[in-house]
């Protein structure tokens, strides 16, 4: 095991072994505990009572955090012309359609999200082992493959996140940055633990949230009492 520096042995110090901390506390301690040299992301990860193999106890969805993820997304829109320039005035960074297919089949991927049209998701069928991996695959029960491009862009541009249990049963999701004032992080939380509670599937037995834990990049993890997070 490394051994840790003095700043990640003053960061340890600050959170107390084996305490669970409410949401408003966890969010102003992750501020405390963040010592790297840029604004790092504030992750939530919650361990869930499901079985991803099992399809009715996938659990996936999409959320938009209130004081969005402090992140500048970069969105592709594949579109026909006719859309393209609805695309633009959303705010997307890059619009088109053949040209980016023929640099995304050379292995280009240099966006966090691709919002696409109905018509145009046959032309990315064949590029599904190059998106796949990277998540960028536009899906419509996340939003990305719509008519409505417009709104598409603005939401992903706005804080909308999608997120998906994995195979372990956890969920994780950045839902800030550590500049953040801690009530924007605690907000942001609570709306992504709201939506979590909301898409529990009736296969899912007993206590449904197992765990709960927040985090910074390269902080210590806190445990937050998930019986009180609504609060």
């Amino acid at each position: 095991m490394a051994r840790l520096t003095k700043k990640q042995k003053e960061a340890h110090a600050k959170v107390e072994p084996g305490k669970v901390y409410n949401i408003a506390d966890a969010s102003a301690l992750v501020k405390e505990i963040t010592n790297v040299n840029f604004d790092a992301s504030v992750d939530l990860a919650v361990r869930l009572n499901v079985d991803p193999r099992k399809a009715n106890q996938m659990v996936r969805g999409v959320v938009t955090l209130p004081h969005g993820t402090g992140k500048d997304v970069k969105v592709l829109a594949l579109v026909t012309p006719d859309k393209e320039a609805e695309a633009k005035a959303a705010g997307a960074d890059y619009v088109g359609l053949d040209e980016y297919l023929t640099k995304i089949k050379g292995g280009w991927t240099d966006v966090d999200v691709i919002v696409t049209m109905p018509s145009v998701m046959g032309k990315l069928g064949p590029l599904g082992r190059v998106l796949g991996p990277r998540g960028l695959m536009p899906n419509p029960k996340t939003g990305t493959v719509t008519m409505d491009i417009a709104k598409a862009v603005s939401d992903v541009k706005a804080g909308k996140i999608d997120f998906k249990v994995e195979k372990t049963g956890i969920v994780h999701a950045a839902i800030g940055k550590a500049s953040f004032d801690a009530d924007k992080i605690e907000g942001n939380a609570k709306e992504l633990l709201t939506t979590l509670v909301k898409l529990k599937p009736q296969a899912s037995k007993g206590v449904y949230i197992k765990s709960i834990f927040m985090s910074s990049t390269m902080s210590p993890s806190i445990e937050i009492d998930s019986k009180r997070f609504t609060e």
